[in-house]
């Protein structure tokens, strides 16, 4: 096989800081600029997630002769009061989205004991990373949609943007600055606001930062914020909050053996392998835990597991076509879905829904569109 050659800024030497954030020059925040950032201190301005847990086993079957939404817990009013955009963060200006390949090799390295790099305990990297003119390839967008089930169209689905500008988010992810390294952590939660419809020949501009960083029963728990922008206009916005494990946190865990039956379900899918495969070919997102067995078992899944956003986005699929052209969808991902399995997906207008293992029950994501 003949080797790889480097390219710029592919080089394993050195870390990977807010100064050295993608080849070519980028637009690089002064050490003072840095230094006042650090000393103001932990921000807590990033929306947050919300716990979904009582979705996993409620019956999302109505009543008959009662309103299918009455009951259900309106989301869209716990914002925290974030309008926009994090204060007073310097901004760092990439000339283009970076490539994940190059990231998930510094993250892979940055896991390896003795050779990782030591992390800031106490708050989340205090720069936002920005990306303008990022373009929509239709073919890709048409094999994103085959994927995750969506029909093939020219708007956008409301979690293509997520991978759009996922590379953004992961160089943000693997700054030194982030608390804890990429390998290893989990995203639990996902929520994306969509402000309207947008077609598939505009250019996006990104922005990227993290927030919040906040204890958790396992360890703790940061926001990803991700917004898209079309010609200035705030259109899309998305919040990953993602847990890091840490030795000595408390478990947390409930006895399966209180869970209450699950919902009757709406449909059954069949899932092979080809879906972590098929997903990490359209997302660039290549973690070995959703493509290979061996992958798996080296972080402790006796098979691999379906991406998360794959799994929200399958969902939303499912009720495409009676979403509303502005709306919020929040998930919270349970247990993984290992591959191949089969899942039942449940759905109440209103919308809540859910997706649980086929024959146990056992819940794998919980969620609710506003």
């Amino acid at each position: 096989m003949t080797p790889r050659r480097n390219r710029p800024g592919d080089s394993d030497d050195g870390e990977l800081s807010v100064g050295d954030l993608i080849d070519g020059p980028t637009e690089v925040i002064s050490p003072a600029a840095l230094a006042a950032a650090r000393a103001a201190g932990p921000d807590h301005s990033a929306d947050e997630t919300h716990d979904l847990s009582a979705y996993a086993t409620r019956d999302l079957t109505p009543p008959a002769g009662t309103d299918p939404a009455a009951g259900t817990e309106d989301l869209t009013g716990r914002s925290g009061g974030h309008d926009g955009g994090p204060a007073a963060r310097p901004r760092v200006v990439l000339p283009g989205l970076p490539r994940p390949g190059a990231l998930r090799r510094r993250a892979l390295r940055d896991a390896l004991p003795g050779i990782g790099r030591s992390r800031r305990p106490d708050a989340a990297p205090p720069v936002e990373l920005a990306v303008a003119g990022v373009t929509v390839d239709r073919a890709h967008l048409a094999e994103y949609d085959r994927v995750c089930g969506f029909r093939v169209a020219d708007a956008l689905p409301a979690t293509y943007p997520h991978v759009l500008g996922f590379p953004l988010a992961l160089r943000l992810m693997t700054l030194p600055e982030f608390p804890f390294p990429l390998a290893g952590v989990v995203h639990v939660g996902n929520r994306i606001t969509v402000h309207r419809p947008v077609p598939a020949d505009v250019p996006w501009d990104f922005v990227a930062y993290a927030g919040n960083l906040r204890p958790h029963a396992r360890g703790r728990q940061v926001d990803v914020v991700l917004v898209g922008s079309v010609d200035g206009e705030q259109v899309w916005r998305g919040v990953s909050t993602y847990l890091g494990r840490e030795r000595g946190a408390g478990g947390g865990g409930r006895d399966p053996g209180g869970r209450p039956a699950p919902p009757a379900a709406t449909a059954h899918w069949r899932l092979t392998p080809r879906v972590g495969t098929d997903y990490a070919r359209v997302s660039g997102d290549h973690n070995p835990i959703h493509t290979s067995r061996l992958g798996a078992r080296l972080f402790g899944f006796p098979r691999p597991i379906a991406h998360g956003m794959w799994s929200k986005a399958r969902c939303l699929a499912a009720l495409e076509s009676r979403l509303p052209e502005a709306y919020t969808v929040e998930v919270a991902f349970k247990l993984p879905v290992p591959l191949p399995s089969t899942v039942a997906f449940s759905a109440v207008p209103g919308w809540d829904f859910a997706l649980h293992d086929a024959r146990n029950g056992r819940p794998h994501l919980v969620g609710t569109v506003r």
